[in-house]
């Protein structure tokens, strides 16, 4: 089975949300966009233990924590607001079917729609399937004083007019779905409490009964004071304290001390996974490994899960946390092969770039709540093989920013964020770019200069540019025009290539001793730096020379640290001064002028 479409209302920092979903799905975008909330969805309406809760939501589960809508008639009680979650299930199993036949609708694949009621006579296929949509609805009840959470079938003939049919917890079973929380499930992934792994793993080989049964008779045959005889003389005198007061008829000893009150559930919280670390270490619980171990222990769980349930939907956040990449990429593989369908949150591009770009979804915020998508596929104009190539180099950070600024080559990416720290440093006004949500890409050449900007915009991400004037004759129209419609600011400095910016507009004496410099730690090559410097001219040429020949070895970076702020050359500095403009550090909040201490004066 495999979730097609999923519908927020008033959940958590999601106020309305309507996304739709093509299998496997990366789920990206800045923090607190809702990627989060979106897991926590779908684990509300799909996962079968959530509602087991008492609460099973709370306060801060309703947008804005706002759960009832005040009166408008003074005596009359408040009206509670609910959240909803609704999904669209396609791909059935064949029990699903058999049991929830009569709550079945169609779904159309091309269109992206439940069929209305009059339209059965299109429920033809391939293009339209059979679809279960199930939701949840939680709210307050105000008479009870307590939240309250069910799931129902969205489509409910047999049931009374106005009412829906619940999904009962042996259906949602059979739907197959984990929500791993990165950071919590590691604490809990094989203990026994329910809702683990363990316990999932357990309950998928249909160890229930005895498992617990047999425990608690062990624990019941513990002879603690055999074990502690000291313990036996205090408890004979409580005894004997004891029956002045309450008649204790029991034959022998009329109290016993016992390892605990011996319930299942609380054995599912004591009972966890002892390990040995290594040959020197005696076993100590699993949570006392490494937080890397832990997620490579979630992994292998993962795999034996995946191998006892044929349909599994996973959800999973950020699975990067604290593991290497090659298993960052272990683990983004697994997902994409071995189950039917993940959702998967991540900052880390080793797992997107697992992704095609028809699987991952930029998440966004607009005003009031609203959370919107879309694919990067959408993005047009990036072949796959660019995306899969640029993925580690900057493409996926630039993704998940606010503004991009495209440069053409190494040279200016290793130069640009010290020519912008150093204006940072000279302006305290200015707000940093990286605080700014805004990443500096290296194009890798001229010609990809505007694919690259109609990229990051079809994103709505901000762009910019910087590039070089063309060496040979002016470039197209048809290309000035699309730099014109892509970048924001859109800047060809007037020199050819970027090492010519820097020989032209830094002084001839900072450049000399830049020369100087790789003269004396013999790094000069095959520039040849004489020992007396030369004419301004004669600098910068060979300034030019080196900083041409040492493309990938940072020197334009080594060069503007070495510069004064006065040193920098302008063109830099007035393109990156238009875009702090765009992003002005925010106004800090005025200090309240009284002393700490007013209060004491003021009347109770």
């Amino acid at each position: 089975m495999k979730v097609v479409k999923l519908g927020i209302e008033n959940f958590r920092g999601i106020r309305r949300a309507s996304l739709c979903f093509d299998g496997h799905t990366l789920l990206v975008g800045t923090n607190n966009v809702g990627k989060s909330t979106i897991c926590e969805a779908l684990d509300l309406v799909l996962g079968p233990d959530r509602l087991n809760r008492f609460p099973p939501i709370d306060e801060h589960d309703f947008y804005n924590g706002i759960y009832l809508f005040p009166s408008l008639e003074e005596g009359l009680p408040p009206t509670p607001i609910r959240l909803r979650i609704e999904a669209v299930l396609v791909g059935l199993s064949v029990e699903v079917s058999n049991r929830c036949g009569g709550n079945s609708e169609f779904w159309h694949l091309l269109e992206k729609r439940v069929l209305a009621a009059g339209e059965i006579a299109a429920a033809n296929p391939p293009d339209v399937v059979p679809c279960l949509r199930i939701e949840t609805i939680g709210l307050y009840d105000i008479e009870e004083d307590e939240f309250v959470a069910r799931t129902y079938f969205s489509h409910s003939p047999d049931a009374p007019l106005g009412e829906l049919t619940a999904v009962p917890k042996t259906i949602k079973r059979q739907f197959g779905f984990l929500y791993l929380r990165t950071l919590r499930t590691g604490s809990r992934a094989l203990s026994l409490e329910r809702g683990s792994l363990l316990d999932i793993i357990l309950r998928a080989k249909g160890v229930r009964h005895s498992l617990w049964q047999k425990t608690i008779s062990r624990l019941q045959s513990l002879d603690i004071e055999s074990d502690a005889t000291e313990i036996a003389p205090v408890l004979r005198s409580v005894e004997k304290r004891l029956s002045r007061y309450v008649a204790l008829e029991s034959p022998g000893n009329a109290t016993k001390l016992h390892v605990s009150e011996l319930t299942r559930e609380h054995l599912r919280k004591t009972l966890t996974f002892f390990m040995a670390l290594s040959a020197d270490q005696a076993h100590v619980p699993f949570a006392h490994a490494g937080t890397g171990t832990i997620n490579t222990l979630v992994l292998a769980l993962l795999s034996l899960i995946a191998d006892l349930k044929s349909d599994v939907i996973f959800a999973m956040e950020e699975p990067e946390i604290a593991v290497p990449p090659h298993t960052q990429r272990r683990i983004a593989e697994y997902l994409l092969t071995k189950t039917t369908q993940a959702f998967v949150t991540s900052h880390s591009p080793f797992v997107i770039e697992k992704f095609e770009p028809s699987q991952t979804l930029l998440l966004a915020r607009q005003d009031a709540g609203t959370v919107t998508s879309r694919k990067v596929s959408d993005a047009t104009g990036l072949k796959d093989n660019d995306y899969r190539r640029f993925a580690k180099s900057g493409l996926s950070e630039c993704m998940l920013s606010r503004g991009v600024i495209v440069v053409e080559g190494v040279t200016e990416l290793h130069a640009m964020p010290v020519i912008a720290r150093r204006m940072e440093e000279q302006d305290p006004s200015l707000q940093p770019l990286d605080i700014s949500g805004v990443a500096f890409f290296d194009a890798d050449g001229e010609s990809n200069v505007p694919k690259f900007g109609k990229f990051f915009k079809t994103l709505g991400l901000r762009t910019f540019a910087f590039y070089d004037l063309l060496p040979k004759g002016n470039r197209k129209p048809e290309v000035l025009q699309a730099l014109a419609d892509t970048y924001e600011i859109n800047t060809e400095h007037p020199y050819k290539g970027f090492e010519g910016l820097l020989a032209a507009e830094v002084p001839a004496s900072r450049l000399w001793s830049f020369l100087l410099d790789l003269k004396i730690s013999d790094e000069s090559g095959n520039v040849m730096v004489p020992e007396l410097q030369p004419s301004d001219a004669a600098v910068r040429s060979l300034a030019m020379q080196a900083l041409g020949s040492n493309k990938g070895a940072g020197w334009a970076a080594r060069l503007l640290n070495d510069c004064e702020y006065e040193e920098l050359p302008g063109a830099t500095k007035d393109f990156l001064a238009g875009i702090y403009k765009l992003f002005p550090r925010p106004v800090e909040a005025e200090e309240e002028s009284q002393p700490d201490d007013a209060w004491l004066d003021d009347p109770i």
